[in-house]
């Protein structure tokens, strides 16, 4: 397939490698929520994506993509992310504004000037929010992230992941320091208020798993503290 994919349907691919969707089947259900959609639309939108060659499709159960929609998914992702890291670091845009405007100017990029803004960046690895940026090739890191609230008291966790669709709380993480990087020591925990103590520099804040939700972290070890 030559041809340019229309907006819906990257749209679509993209969603549904969001859902791990390039390992496993994902349900009609989970992308008609990813996408904020009816899902009778979904129903008939996959069909007409794996009569295209981008899924497979299995009524009742669900879709996964093929390797052709894979690198169709990871490219447009790699544009996300190239221009998020572009709004932020070079146009000085807060990173709670940039995944709207990414996700307009994503589909519009070139293959040419996705390599520029790329080569101008230093051909980096991450976004802003610590997603990793799949390369040219189309591969993208794995990396096996726990939620910050399922760490307990006595353990350190690095912060590499927070979610970038609210706005709100991507603002309220970067006041309080909770960022990409960032050593996160956990102190104490009291499961009936739903309550973590926690200490950020030689900050300490309160946060219930609500407010940690979103933020993707892995355990402090000797070999992470550096990165």
């Amino acid at each position: 397939m030559t041809e340019q994919p229309s907006r819906a349907v990257q749209d679509y691919l993209k969603a549904i490698h969001s859902l791990d969707g390039a390992e496993r089947m994902v349900s009609p259900l989970a992308i008609a929520e990813r996408l904020q959609v009816r899902a009778p639309s979904v129903t008939g939108m996959l069909k007409r994506l794996a009569e295209a060659g981008w899924i497979n499709y299995e009524p009742g159960c669900g879709a996964q993509l093929t390797p052709q929609g894979i690198s169709e998914a990871r490219r447009v992702i790699r544009r996300h992310r190239l221009v998020e890291l572009l709004l932020t670091r070079v146009l000085g845009l807060d990173w709670s504004e940039v995944d709207a405007e990414a996700e307009a100017l994503e589909h519009a990029i070139s293959p040419r000037l996705e390599q520029a803004i790329a080569a101008h960046l230093g051909e980096p690895l991450e976004d802003p929010h610590g997603h990793p940026i799949p390369t040219r090739e189309g591969t993208i890191a794995r990396r096996d992230l726990c939620p910050l609230h399922t760490f307990r008291p006595g353990q350190r966790a690095i912060i590499r992941e927070v979610q970038d669709d609210s706005p709100e709380r991507l603002r309220r993480w970067h006041a309080l320091g909770l960022t990409p990087g960032a050593i996160v020591h956990f102190r104490s925990h009291e499961p009936l208020d739903d309550l973590f103590e926690i200490q950020v520099g030689s900050r300490i804040l309160a946060l219930g798993s609500e407010g940690l939700a979103g933020l993707l972290g892995e355990a402090v070890r000797e070999g992470n503290m550096k990165r």
